[in-house]
């Protein structure tokens, strides 16, 4: 089976949410068939600032979903949205 990589933007529920403890919360709550690449900040808009999460996973059924919903679930988190799944070859 192959491997997808993915980017997922997660989106702080506040300016003032540490995101050096929330990226800590990230690399913890990443399901075992998940594998954390790397997390780059995006400055939004006012100070709040979006993290990037760049993941790999194994082609298969449920895709990105329980990635999702694992970051989801974090606490000081606001959104997060898939926005780029690439095929590795």
């Amino acid at each position: 089976m192959s491997e997808v990589v993915a980017t997922m933007k997660v989106m702080p529920e506040t300016v003032e949410v540490d995101l050096e403890e929330l990226k800590a919360d990230i690399q913890a709550a990443m399901p075992e068939d998940a594998e954390l690449h790397k997390i780059d900040e995006e400055p939004i808009a006012f100070g709040l600032v979006a993290l990037n999460v760049m993941f790999i996973i194994e082609d298969g059924e449920g895709g990105t979903e329980p990635t999702e919903e694992a970051i989801g679930k974090l606490p000081n988190v606001a959104s997060v949205e898939v926005t780029d799944t690439r095929r590795l070859m």
